[in-house]
C-alpha cells in the first residue's frame, strides 16, 4: 500500500531525523520520538497526544487486519484516527497495533499489543508480554510475567516529567532533530 506522508510536528516536540514516519501522523507538543522508531499510519491517521515518549525500535502501527470488525470502515474510507492519549511511554522494541490507547500507559520493552486490544488509562504492559485476542484492559491494569498475568495497580502511574526534561536536554546533543512543521497559531490566523 502506497502511503502519502503528511507529518505534522507541533512546537516543543522533538523528533529524531532517523525515525521512520509514514502516513498521516500528528505529533503533539512535548512528545519525544527517539531514533530508529517506526510509526506507520496505514489504515488511517495517527494522533499522538502530548508528552508521549517513543523510544528506540518501538513500532506503532495503525493497521486494521482483514478479519477485524472495523475492516469494513477501511473499505468504506471512514476509518477513525488512532488517537493516542497524553503521557504514554513506548519503550525499546515494543510493537503496538491497538486501535484505542488512553493516557499514562507504559508499553515495556519487547511487548506486543494487537489490534484487537483496547488499552484504557494507566495500564502497564510488561516486558515481553504479548496481548492478542479481543479484550479491553480496565484502568490501572498491569500485565506481567511469561503467562501475561493481570492485576490492578495499587498506585497511579508516576509522571515522566523528570525523564522528559532530561531527554530534552540530552537528545539534541547526540541526534539531528526534525523541525516543527505545524504551528497552530499560524493556522488560526488563516481562518
Amino acid at each position: 500500500m502506497n502511503l502519502k506522508n503528511d507529518i505534522k510536528i507541533m512546537p516543543r516536540s522533538m523528533v529524531c531525523e532517523d525515525s521512520n514516519l509514514r502516513g498521516d501522523i500528528t505529533i503533539s507538543s512535548g512528545c519525544l520520538i527517539h531514533p530508529s522508531t517506526t510509526i506507520i499510519a496505514e489504515s488511517g491517521p495517527i494522533i499522538i497526544g502530548e508528552n508521549c515518549i517513543v523510544e528506540e525500535y518501538a513500532t506503532i502501527v495503525h493497521r486494521i487486519p482483514k478479519g477485524h470488525k472495523a475492516y469494513q470502515d477501511v473499505l468504506d474510507g471512514t476509518v477513525k484516527p488512532l488517537v493516542i492519549g497524553p503521557d504514554n511511554i513506548f519503550e525499546v522494541g515494543c510493537t503496538v497495533e491497538a486501535l484505542k490507547i488512553g493516557e499514562r500507559n507504559v508499553f515495556e520493552c519487547k511487548s506486543y499489543v494487537s489490534a484487537d486490544v483496547t488499552v484504557s488509562n494507566g495500564c502497564v504492559i510488561g516486558a515481553g508480554c504479548r496481548l492478542v485476542g479481543e479484550q479491553v484492559l480496565p484502568e490501572k491494569t498491569v500485565i506481567f510475567g511469561q503467562h501475561c498475568q493481570q492485576r490492578e495497580a495499587i498506585e497511579k502511574q508516576r509522571s515522566q516529567m523528570v525523564q522528559l526534561d532530561y531527554l530534552r536536554k540530552i537528545l539534541p546533543n547526540y541526534h539531528h532533530l526534525k523541525k516543527a512543521t505545524y504551528d497552530p497559531k499560524k493556522a488560526r490566523a488563516q481562518v
